[in-house]
């Protein structure tokens, strides 16, 4: 059971706290009492501090949110248009290619929804510090305010990562009028891993329903290891050192293990996973958004409705980018399980059919096959599509999964990716081979590899190859890409995750190389812009360099 399906009463006492009027409050018999009277449990946690982590589920997985952002300005997956729309306007197209602007709408939206999670996260921490929650037993006021301060870093960690340089705000009851000033990028970092740092004593090191979904110790310190490991980009200052060890007390405490089968992290009901270190909870109960999380609507064509017993028509849509499905080995279990390939058959055995697109195609047998014509023009079979997440029999336009934000083997590749960078590269493949020990049980000679290869460059073949006559398709390749084998090794494992701009920025790889229908269009794509909206509401804010 997930964690938010316990108790249908505490979600009517958390719309009645963060309404920020309510004064009444329900009992398990839905009975009126007075909030004054009302003293909160550790049972009671889930409903009190559900709002913190409601919205970063909206931040990371609604339409056009952080997850989107993540993939299709790199270099895994592309939404290129299609016979039934895809285009709107242009946005994604000016993802692909680096050419989005201060204007685009889904910046806004990407700033708008963090910064609504660090608002939620203020008022409830308000709410508890002025005694509008009246919570006597000081050892768990002191570890809620810890887990809220900690959620709220995790937006500003999302906040720094794509924008940098962004106002630092901790007060709910602020003046009408103010405008908070802008911090630099360096100073948000030290914000964050201060109050990581200052919270972490507090939180619970427990790993059981109690602590799911929520940010206990070793998600926290979790948190800590992504700060570090992007420390390099973030401040200038590598902190490799400081990185592994977050890493080596995560591994130490033995509260996480790998799955013996990757595809057990993903499933419909993955609560109960020993890798999964933070899941978003999502139940489609309670999971009430329209978008909020329904990526195969968005990779899957029509006719698979019929394949996946989903409840309505999906409308995909977004697929791989043809040069990184040609990395795979063949055997590799991360290519044959996560993504939907070849002819297509409904579930009773029927071959399902492509019905929009050219009179070539139409009427034929939908045939996934690993090529696209370009950014701007596709088929309905064009491009292999996603299911890393399993689709349960009658999925709506909402997964049943829980969205995995952070997990074990990420603990583990972010230790490998130290020790490699700092000269332990044999120790770093001995890692690497463990992770990649699950993914190749039908060859299993081809699970190892070596500090020499994780020196080498990318198997990626790197440049333009949207079919397009003029320029002429380019052909650089990733053998220049230092750790190259690495990133490809980041590529196999978290594909689909959120995550890929992250890495290729941390590799050089996001502003240099070219991919599909992608040229390099300036260092400063690194960073997104501040949203012009946001400028001319506060005089305060300074943009980002070069837009």
């Amino acid at each position: 059971m997930k964690l938010y399906k316990c108790k249908n009463w505490l979600t009517l006492l958390l719309i009645a706290l963060v309404s920020g009027g309510c004064t009444e409050l329900y009992d398990t018999s839905y009975g009126e009492i007075i909030a004054e009277q009302f003293e909160p449990t550790e049972k009671d946690i889930p409903a009190l501090i559900g709002s913190a982590y409601t919205q970063l589920r909206a931040s990371m997985l609604d339409f056009d949110g952080v997850w989107r952002y993540q993939e299709i300005t790199a270099d895994q997956v592309i939404i290129p248009a299609r016979p039934n729309g895809w285009v709107d306007g242009g946005l994604y197209r000016r993802a692909h290619e680096h050419s989005w602007t201060a204007s685009e709408g889904w910046t806004r939206g990407l700033w708008t929804r963090i910064y609504q999670g660090i608002t939620n996260c203020n008022r409830l921490i308000y709410q508890m510090e002025s005694g509008f929650l009246p919570i006597k037993d000081q050892e768990l006021y002191n570890s809620m305010i810890a887990e809220l301060r900690v959620t709220r870093a995790s937006y500003y960690y999302l906040l720094c990562d794509l924008f940098g340089n962004v106002p630092i705000s901790t007060k709910f009851d602020i003046p009408d009028g103010f405008l908070p000033e802008q911090s630099t990028r360096k100073q948000v970092y030290d914000f964050i891993l201060a109050e990581i740092t200052e919270c972490l004593p507090l939180l619970s090191s427990k790993r059981d329903q109690s602590t799911y979904a929520r940010f206990n110790e070793w998600a926290a310190r979790t948190l800590m290891a992504k700060m570090y490991i992007n420390a390099e980009v973030y401040t200038g200052t590598a902190e490799w050192e400081k990185c592994i060890q977050q890493c080596d007390l995560i591994i130490n405490s033995g509260a996480y293990k790998l799955e013996a089968n990757q595809k057990n992290v993903f499933v419909a009901e993955n609560e109960n996973s020993p890798e999964i270190i933070l899941g978003l909870a999502v139940d489609p109960k309670y999971t009430t958004s329209w978008n909020a999380f329904d990526h195969h609507m968005q990779t899957l064509p029509a006719g698979l409705q019929y394949k996946y017993d989903i409840t309505m028509e999906p409308w995909g849509g977004m697929c791989a980018i043809p040069q990184f499905i040609d990395t795979f080995d063949p055997d590799d279990k991360r290519y044959t399980e996560n993504f939907i390939y070849g002819p297509q058959y409904a579930k009773n055995g029927t071959p399902i059919l492509i019905t929009v697109g050219s009179a070539e195609y139409k009427g034929k047998q939908m045939d996934f096959v690993n090529e696209v014509n370009s950014i701007a023009q596709s088929e309905q079979h064009q491009g292999i599509r996603f299911i890393k997440y399993d689709i349960a029999p009658n999925t709506s336009n909402c997964l049943e999964n829980d969205f995995v934000l952070f997990r074990y083997a990420d603990v583990l590749m972010m230790k490998a990716e130290c020790l490699l960078r700092t000269g332990k590269a044999d120790e770093a493949a001995a890692i690497v081979t463990e992770i990649r020990q699950r993914a190749f049980t039908n060859a299993p000679e081809k699970a190892v590899v070596t500090g020499a290869q994780l020196m080498e460059g990318s198997v990626y073949d790197y440049g333009v190859r949207d079919n397009r006559e003029t320029p002429a398709n380019t052909f650089e390749g990733g053998a220049d890409i230092q750790y190259g084998r690495f990133l490809d090794e980041l590529a196999w494992e978290f594909n689909q995750e959120g995550r890929r701009r992250q890495d290729l920025i941390r590799f050089g790889v996001f502003t240099k190389k070219s991919w599909f229908s992608h040229e390099p269009n300036g260092d400063y794509r690194t960073l997104f812009p501040i949203p012009q909206r946001e400028m001319d509401a506060n005089g305060n804010l300074k943009q980002n360099p070069g837009y």
